[in-house]
């Protein structure tokens, strides 16, 4: 998404990516690009059974294989999230008049496109069950070989309303599948998507999306694909993010949640198990939640909406002692001030950066309109999302809240500061 985003001309990834001479960014990035592909394409002939999608990966200085818990696995959600960031990556590309990004544009759609059929194959089971994980009968066999197998693995599906619907569409809107497989992605997937209504501390009711932990990692769709196109969606995720700044107030909070990892135990330098719970249970299928600590990219959805609302909070929490380090903004904190995670991740960075940049949503939405699908996806959303929300929705004159907690000083040091 940010490469996307440079290689068009953004000033600010440019910065991001080459702040002494961002002149510099649209090389760098078709550079590491071109290095992601061909890895990419040995992993492939390495391990022809992932068909071109990916596991989590260990990564040496010159290839990457699968982590030893992911041989014979892989995941949906994640290679959603990658499918449509490349397939806006290309239109980025194409956009311009420069042969050698055409060129690459072209080795990146031929990736795209062999991957599209092996994806239905390995994550689709049929009447709209879509695999979470799948299970590879043998990682070193060819899609089609005779003798490979794929099976979802255990319960796990994709039916959420969240980031994971980005599978769904990739494989209604790109796949070729028949208009019954189609139909049925969408009505298995429509007893998750519930109204709720929060209300709390003086504040609400608001009409909300339920969510699943209704924590700031969820809503990853919209920085994606045009989901804001459709007003009741567009509506009902601005009231979201009232809810999501206003509740922090109400109940004193610092900061705001999203799954992350946990702090570092400064004895053995290891961090403590990720957190996945962390949102807001009042409007949340899964009330049991941990909520001591807080992390600076749970501001990224209010920032697509209100940027300076959105950096306040994200301010408040990299303004706490040991939130800033050489690299940006630390990871997370404990809402008491008492510890840090001292780990750098793709989501609690750059997540941030890709939303103040507006997402990619309007390339997708150009690129989708060009390839004639953008009508059929607004459909769907909007068919999807007023089969349970009628236009009326609760709260939306509710004004988003700025942070008034503050983390508390627990005598951290802070890191050392970059020169």
């Amino acid at each position: 998404m940010l490469y996307a985003r440079a290689v068009e001309g953004s000033l600010e990834a440019a910065r991001f990516l080459s702040s002494d001479n961002p002149k510099k960014a649209p090389k760098i990035v078709l550079d590491i690009m071109e290095k992601k592909l061909q890895t990419y394409l040995r992993f492939n002939e390495t391990y022809p059974g992932f068909g071109g999608s990916l596991p989590w990966f260990d990564a040496s200085a010159d290839d990457i294989s699968p982590q030893p818990d992911w041989v014979n696995r892989v995941p949906a959600l994640d290679n959603g999230e990658l499918w449509w960031a490349v397939y806006a990556y290309i239109h980025a590309l194409r956009k311009t008049k420069d042969a050698e990004y055409r060129r690459q544009a072209d080795e990146w759609q031929e990736w795209l496109d062999s991957i599209i059929p092996n994806m239905i194959d390995i994550f689709y089971r049929g009447d709209g069950v879509v695999c979470a994980v799948t299970e590879i009968g043998d990682q070193t066999l060819p899609v089609n070989h005779p003798d490979q197998t794929y099976k979802c693995e255990g319960d796990g599906r994709i039916n959420d309303p969240y980031e994971g619907e980005l599978v769904p569409y990739f494989l209604h809107l790109l796949g070729d599948l028949p208009e019954k497989e189609k139909q049925a992605l969408w009505e298995v997937k429509r007893p998750q998507l519930v109204r709720d209504e929060y209300k709390m501390g003086g504040v609400g009711p608001i009409t909300v999306e339920r969510g699943y932990w209704f924590s700031s990692h969820e809503p990853w769709k919209v920085l994606e694909l045009p989901f804001y196109d459709v007003d009741i969606i567009r509506r009902l995720y601005k009231n979201a993010e009232r809810v999501r700044t206003c509740n922090s107030v109400v109940t004193k909070v610092p900061g705001l949640f999203a799954s992350v990892n946990n702090i570092t135990d400064v004895e053995t330098d290891e961090i403590m198990p990720y957190i996945s719970p962390a949102g807001i249970p009042s409007i949340a299928n899964q009330t049991e939640q941990y909520h001591e600590v807080i992390t600076p990219y749970a501001a990224w959805p209010v920032i697509m909406f209100d940027k300076a609302i959105g950096l306040a909070w994200w301010h408040n929490m990299v303004s706490a002692k040991k939130m800033q380090n050489p690299y940006g903004s630390t990871e997370s904190t404990r809402v008491d001030g008492e510890g840090v995670s001292a780990l750098l991740t793709w989501d609690s960075k750059v997540l941030t950066v890709v939303s103040i940049l507006g997402g990619i949503k309007d390339l997708v939405r150009d690129r989708m309109k060009s390839d004639g699908i953008y009508d059929e996806f607004v459909r769907i959303a909007e068919n999807e999302y007023s089969l349970v929300f009628d236009k009326k929705l609760k709260g939306e004159k509710t004004k988003m809240c700025l942070p008034k907690a503050k983390v508390p000083d627990a005598g951290l040091d802070d890191f050392t500061s970059c020169k």
